[in-house]
Formats: structure tokens, sequence, C-alpha cells
């Protein structure tokens, strides 16, 4: 078995014990019904207190096979609202970046709570897309109702 399905077995079996509250993450179902460990399904409350709070954003990891060398690649669903989310879903932070933050080390739950705390505090310096990039860096009103539009769009699934 390959240290990267290895690794993923670990972190699976530690999410399923202990896990942020209001997330989920699982591994993908193939068609034939077993679980494929290199890429998952989770999703991200938004923080309570902040804009984002009342939704739950959904988005894909998928691990590499040089993982955890490598990052995973995290998207939310394509034309996702945020500064720091490329048009095709992509997000751009640190630890994320095997030039910039990424460890080997870094778990799944490290992966999840970055990018929650990201939806809240986007970072100026390393836009992603520049309608939202730009109603935050300089029309806040209309920055806020987006992410309020988007809110309602992704609301919780019980």
């Amino acid at each position: 078995m390959s240290l990267r399905n290895i690794r993923l077995q670990e972190e699976r079996k530690q999410w399923r014990k202990d896990h942020p509250f209001g997330f989920f993450a699982k591994p993908v179902k193939g068609s034939d019904g077993s679980l494929d460990l290199t890429s998952w399904k989770a999703g991200i409350p938004g923080k309570a207190g902040t804009l984002w709070e009342g939704g739950v954003y959904p988005i894909r990891l998928d691990f590499p096979p040089e993982y955890p060398s490598k990052p995973p690649r995290v998207k939310f669903p394509a034309g996702f609202y945020h500064p720091n989310v490329y048009p095709s879903g992509t997000v751009c932070l640190s630890i994320l970046n095997e030039e910039q933050d990424w460890k080997p080390a870094i778990t799944l739950r490290q992966i999840v709570l970055g990018v929650q705390e990201l939806l809240d505090t986007p970072n100026p310096d390393s836009p992603a897309q520049e309608p939202a990039w730009k109603a935050f860096s300089k029309d806040r009103k209309l920055y806020e109702q987006k992410v309020l539009e988007q809110v309602k769009r992704y609301p919780p699934t019980v």
C-alpha cells in the first residue's frame, strides 16, 4: 500500500474519532461502492458571528500521488465568491501551496479549519478573482451583500 493511502486511512480514522463541530469530510464513493481515499467531499460551516455564518460550504479535496509530500488540491464549486478562490473554485491558501507553507505534517483537520478561517479573513495580497477582491477592497457593502447571497445558496443539510 502506498504512503499516500496509509496516511489517508489514518486521517480518516482520526477524523471519524474527532472532528470540528459542524464540519463533514468523507472519501468519495466509487460507482462500485468502494471508497476512493484520494478524493474527498467536505463541508465547511461559516464561523458563528461572521458574514459566513449559516452556510455550509462544499469543497472537494484531491490528494496527489505524492501526498503527503505535496498538498491536496482543494476546490469550492466553480464560481464560488471569495477573493482567494479562483473562478474554477480552487482555493488560494498558503498552507495548500508547496512553495509556501505546506508541510507533510498538516492534517485534514488543519486544512478544513484553515479554509474556514480564510472565508472570513481573506488575504487581499493574494487575489484569485477580481470581482470579489475588488469589492472586498473598495466596496465592502457590495462584498457583504454578495457573501450573504452565497450563504443562502449553501444552507446546512440536516
